[in-house]
């Protein structure tokens, strides 16, 4: 694959409806992805939705600045382990695994946005995971992984649930898993991604309710 900067500046905000993105090849013939972010050629720093067909399968390969995975739906499997819908998982700078999935699954997936420092391998089976409650009535929180002023969670919207105007310290990022999510900007359908530079400002709500994956504090750079 030849150089891609796609949303590649973190001074600008991006708002993808994946839904609506186009399937593109991988190396594997049977793993398909759409891409919401991408700065490099095959091997870079990116964000997309990725596709395995049933029976698809890579071979080991390293992550040399990391990799992070929320299962959406299907079942993936590596050398460590099978991880069904919900699961998060976090493989750190320098780690391998050889990803397959028997049944097929669909991801989304983070490459090379961690620091070389954070090395801890986390995997979080959300199906069994408890919930805290959030700041204002109406929203919970489970969080997955935190490193430095990184900090990345689930967020539970309920229905009619509105959130206090604030500003982001080092950015954020929302892939709303479920539902609609709404800010003074638009609102936002399954499968839409949002990243706001350091320090933007919005007022979240979700008339509906919805389910986003939030990433906080990683756009600094």
């Amino acid at each position: 694959m030849k150089h891609i900067a796609l949303h590649a500046d973190f001074s600008e905000r991006c708002v993808v409806d994946s839904l609506s993105l186009p399937w593109q090849p991988s190396p594997s013939p049977m793993v398909h992805r759409r891409l919401l972010e991408r700065d490099g050629g095959e091997i870079a720093r990116a964000t997309s939705i990725v596709r395995y067909d049933a029976g698809a399968r890579f071979d080991a390969h390293l992550h040399e600045l990391g990799e992070e995975i929320l299962v959406l739906d299907g079942t993936l499997g590596d050398d460590f382990g099978s991880y069904g819908p919900g699961t998060y998982l976090k493989n750190p700078p320098g780690s391998t695994h050889a990803p397959f999935s028997e049944e097929g699954c669909t991801l989304f997936v983070k490459l090379r946005h961690l620091d070389p420092a954070d090395t801890d391998r986390i995997v979080v089976n959300t199906a069994q995971t408890p919930w805290h409650r959030g700041m204002v009535d109406g929203l919970t929180v489970m969080p997955l992984s935190e490193f430095q002023t990184t900090h990345t969670a689930l967020v539970r919207w309920a229905p009619g649930t509105y959130f206090n105007p604030h500003r982001h310290f080092g950015g954020e990022e929302i892939f709303v898993v479920e539902g609609v999510f709404s800010d003074e900007h638009g609102s936002y359908r399954q499968g839409s991604w949002i990243r706001s530079p350091h320090l933007s400002q919005h007022q979240p709500f979700s008339v509906q309710g919805c389910l986003i994956l939030v990433k906080t504090g990683h756009l600094l750079d």
